[in-house]
């Protein structure tokens, strides 16, 4: 097969990028948060594990320790006992003890708006500090990456990097700067209901004329199609 030029590949991700926000644009964030820390803190313990068994602890470790400063003074050992169904719930309760300390002794209790001060946060990496510019801040300097992403730009022949941080820089030279900001929530979702991690639904695939069909286990069966929802 003839290598696929670099204006071939813009116009299928850009396409992509357009059905994916008719079926999931306008779907709310998939975790609960109401302040620029609470996301932070939602984001860094949602590694590994499901937004629905993070937003089961979050009501209550934000109910003690909703805040930077309340954070900074709370006991590891308690916050590792109300996060301890999540995965390295020990780690992770060290990371937003440390966390919430660092926003309040180096930037004055306020969530950083920047991405090298937010990588700087304990736990945080670059997947989280874009997700925390774009949705609480609306400042978009890349694309969250996670395994979803990941897995569907490999899959789309947009990327043959070897790692999640490598891939985003081959998806910010294909998609255009003003669709970056829905990349991550949307593809997520699509990942979950159609492009699986273990089976692809190509049958199902709204988006398979898009795909150079790259090779992937299909679904001995059809799965639902995600229905289209009309922007209000």
């Amino acid at each position: 097969m003839p290598r696929e030029s670099k204006k071939s590949k813009v116009a299928r991700v850009t396409e992509f990028c357009h059905r994916m926000d008719e079926l999931y644009g306008n779907e709310p964030s998939a975790l609960d948060w109401r302040t620029p820390f609470q996301l932070v803190i939602a984001v860094l313990l949602s590694a590994q594990t499901t937004d629905v068994a993070v937003n089961a602890v979050t009501p209550e470790l934000f109910r003690r320790w909703g805040t930077p400063e309340a954070m900074a003074e709370a006991n590891v050992a308690d916050v590792a006992e109300v996060i301890r169904r999540l995965g390295f719930f020990r780690t992770k309760s060290e990371h937003c003890v440390a966390c919430g300390q660092m926003i309040v002794s180096d930037f004055g209790g306020e969530v950083p708006r920047t991405m090298d001060e937010l990588c700087r946060l304990p736990g945080v990496g670059r997947k989280t500090a874009n997700i925390v510019l774009n949705k609480a801040f609306g400042i978009v300097e890349g694309i969250a990456v996670d395994t979803h992403v990941f897995r569907i730009a490999q899959r789309m022949g947009l990327t043959t990097a070897a790692t999640p941080l490598a891939a985003e820089q081959d998806l910010l030279a294909l998609i255009p700067r003003e669709l970056w900001d829905g990349v991550n929530s949307e593809w997520i979702r699509f990942g979950r209901a159609t492009c699986t991690a273990r089976i692809a639904h190509c049958d199902a695939c709204p988006c398979e004329d898009l795909c150079p069909k790259r090779p992937v286990r299909h679904g001995a069966g059809k799965a639902k199609k995600p229905t289209r929802r009309r922007k209000e």
